[in-house]
């Protein structure tokens, strides 16, 4: 009996010396929404986990890639959908609204000045923060299809990189943490 024991824990000490490490100390997330809140949360929390040492990587998907249109590009060659598109999504965050009680923008302008008073960034001074501590920040190749969007005519980040879902499924699968903002 103790032989057979004996070679099952081998047989588990073996199994263990094959696995794979575990999730690495880093944070993935999908920003989706085009909400200024949400993405002032998805920000906050993207700066909150590089300043605990984290890596961090955002991937931009659909509403959410709005906010990396930079409002002074434009971009030629864009067919009729694409420029409909264009000219009805935010360019850029400054134009996002809030979620709830934007009360035809009153609401955000209000947030937006309390921030102001309060001494809190921007969601364009978080993305310039978050590119100059290394934020990794992906947008979604679909997406940008889909509304017409081009690289050419999102904000000066550094290492900026469109993608589709399997890159940040990459990235994500050995992440501490996932989220949906």
């Amino acid at each position: 009996m103790p032989s057979n024991l004996e070679a099952q824990v081998a047989e588990l000490q073996q199994k263990v010396a094959q696995m794979k490490p575990g999730a690495s100390d880093k944070i993935s997330m999908i920003v989706f929404s085009g909400e200024l809140d949400k993405l002032l949360a998805a920000l906050i929390i993207a700066l909150g986990s590089v300043a605990m040492g984290m890596k961090v990587v955002m991937f931009f998907t659909f509403w959410g890639t709005a906010a990396l249109r930079d409002p002074k590009k434009t971009v030629k060659g864009k067919n009729f959908m694409s420029k409909m598109f264009g000219w009805m999504l935010p360019k850029g965050s400054k134009e996002f609204k809030l979620s709830k009680m934007n009360m035809a923008g009153m609401g955000t302008a209000m947030m937006k000045s309390l921030m102001k008073k309060k001494n809190i960034t921007s969601a364009e001074q978080m993305l310039e923060v978050c590119g100059q501590l290394g934020v990794q920040i992906y947008v979604c190749e679909m997406s940008m299809d889909l509304m017409g969007f081009k690289l050419d005519e999102m904000i000066d980040y550094p290492n900026l990189k469109s993608c589709g879902v399997a890159t940040f499924l990459a990235e994500a699968k050995d992440s501490k943490i996932q989220l949906f903002i």
